[in-house]
């Protein structure tokens, strides 16, 4: 039976997943430099824009329709057969059920941008991210969400650690790892150019967050309540655990201060409808220094992933399906994990963690070469040294 609460919160929470995506061009685009500040914004608003196309014309039913092994069929084309009614046993008609996911796949390449920030043609990225969502994004949300193989193995991901978090910080680095560095990348310091403003898009991504994780629950109930309030700890125990170790090497940032935010959020994310509120704090603070010695290792290791979606997403994302394995409590989410004595769920959640991100790397670097070869990936030099803004775009922020 459709519950018109249930409704009434899975649209808000559409909303407010939705949002997150211009939040995220916002949290990008104060840490760019103030030349490329447009073409980031254009980078993660056209990712919503053609996966909302291509949603719509077979990504839903490469994700939701019958299973086909490793990608679902064909018997949702154009949304075929998804209306208001429910066949997925939901309180929530299909058609509301796809418009929320949607807005998942549109969000997951958007956070890819990082890889590519400052040195991407606009058109190659909107080719490449058609391919993406379509042969990575599809793909790992079927085997997770969508009836797929480690679905049937007892793989949990609540809101999106793996078919989120993963996929996308593992592409990220991916991508950055085969366009290549920026030009002068490690000669000059490439400082972002308002940091206040990603600070601000960092409490709207917060803010979404309670759409992403709470509407994950698919229902107006008390799991949505559970969800909400452990990813609230996380966040912040993400924080505050950044900023501890980013204090005992130096100053307290700001920039780092939000980016433990967003680290305990995509950390809590696969486990938000499993653990408890203490296993959340634990969760939220081991991602918060986890994910800046991972930003640390990055950037020793010369990486160019310049807006550290590998660091923060990637490896929080990771931490955070695992911890689930580990700390998944029946009183919560009706499973156990290896505290409560099930050390399978454990297992399957390494399995899940390692073969996502192996796939999610593996295949973007590939459909990164297949583009590159054909529309070229790669600004030039010149283009790169004047800014995207006006060579790609033909504007400029003054």
């Amino acid at each position: 039976m459709i519950d018109t609460g249930s409704v009434a919160w899975v649209l808000a929470s559409t909303a407010l997943v939705l949002l997150m995506t211009p939040a995220l061009g916002l949290f990008y685009g104060g840490m760019v430099r103030k030349k490329n500040f447009i073409s980031v914004l254009m980078l993660v608003f056209a990712s919503l824009m053609i996966v909302i196309l291509q949603w719509f014309l077979l990504g839903y039913s490469l994700v939701f329709g019958t299973d086909m092994l490793v990608i679902g069929g064909l018997n949702h084309l154009g949304l075929n057969g998804v209306e208001f009614g429910t066949t997925l046993g939901l309180q929530i008609p299909d058609l509301l059920f796809a418009a929320f996911q949607m807005t998942f796949a549109g969000l997951t390449l958007a956070i890819i941008v990082s890889g590519v920030a400052e040195r991407v043609k606009f058109g190659a990225f909107l080719l490449f991210g058609v391919l993406w969502t379509t042969f990575v994004y599809d793909p790992i949300a079927h085997w997770l969400w969508g009836g797929g193989w480690l679905q049937q193995l007892g793989a949990l991901d609540f809101a999106g650690g793996t078919v989120v978090h993963i996929s996308a910080g593992f592409g990220a680095l991916a991508l950055a790892i085969y366009i290549g560095k920026r030009s002068g990348f490690g000669s000059y310091n490439f400082h972002p150019q308002n940091i206040p403003l990603t600070f601000f898009a960092g409490g709207v991504l917060l803010f979404g967050w309670m759409g992403f994780n709470g509407g994950s629950a698919l229902a107006a109930n008390e799991l949505a309540i559970h969800a909400i309030m452990v990813t609230l700890i996380s966040a912040a125990a993400g924080t505050i655990s950044w900023m501890i170790a980013n204090w005992r090497h130096g100053k307290p940032s700001s920039l780092g201060f939000i980016s433990g935010t967003i680290a305990g959020l995509g950390a809590i994310t696969p486990a938000a409808g499993f653990v408890n509120m203490w296993a959340a704090l634990l969760i939220g603070t081991v991602a918060g220094i986890l994910c800046y010695y991972a930003l640390i290792w990055r950037v020793k290791k010369g990486f160019d992933e310049s807006l550290d979606a590998w660091s923060i997403h990637g490896v929080g994302g990771f931490w955070g399906t695992i911890a689930c394995g580990i700390f998944a409590t029946a009183a919560v989410g009706g499973v156990s994990g290896l505290i409560e004595g099930n050390a399978y769920l454990l297992g399957i959640q390494i399995l899940d963690a390692c073969v996502t991100a192996v796939f999610a790397f593996g295949v973007t670097y590939l459909l990164a070469w297949v583009v590159d070869k054909t529309v070229g990936l790669r600004v030039s030099e010149d283009e790169e040294y004047i800014g995207l803004d006006l060579t790609l775009h033909g504007e400029m922020v003054r």
